[in-house]
């Protein structure tokens, strides 16, 4: 299951999806929006992504978790919009018949994603700034509009 999403991530439904009878693990990673980061305070967050080419991507990494470990099943979900503090923006389930398999899985999924995958999020700021951030690349702040350029 690949899904790009404007409505709450509904954990108890991704798992549903890669429950099994055959899985003796279900590995869940849901990544939340956190209140600091770096020591600033954050507000909330905006995901925008190139949804075609997203959703290709996404597909990519499931076929090759698949292919690197015998899993059961999984889910990728991401949320794009505006979240607020403590809203899910990511979820990847795994099931498999052994929990390595389904740690390591989910572990490699969500770190190839955040790499891979063209979704960018915005950090919206207590101070009025926002800022786009990629993991590997440095934050570009945007200076509050109250604020001229130098």
């Amino acid at each position: 299951m690949i899904e790009l999403t404007e409505r709450p991530i509904d954990s108890q439904e991704v798992l549903s999806r890669v429950s099994s009878t055959q899985a003796g693990a279900v590995v869940l990673f849901l990544g939340t929006t956190r209140e600091f980061t770096r020591g600033r305070q954050t507000l909330s967050l905006n995901y925008e992504c190139y949804a075609e080419m997203a959703e290709k991507k996404l597909a990519e990494l499931d076929a090759t978790a698949h292919e690197r470990w015998p899993l059961v099943a999984t889910a990728i979900v991401h949320r794009v919009g505006h979240l607020g503090l403590g809203e899910a923006s990511v979820a990847i389930a795994v099931s498999s018949a052994h929990r390595e398999d389904a740690f390591e899985a989910g572990k490699w999924l969500i770190d190839t994603l955040k790499e891979v995958v063209p979704i960018w999020k915005q950090e919206n700021w207590a101070d009025g700034a926002t800022e786009w951030v990629h993991p590997g690349i440095e934050p570009s702040p945007t200076k509050p509009p109250n604020e001229k350029a130098e």
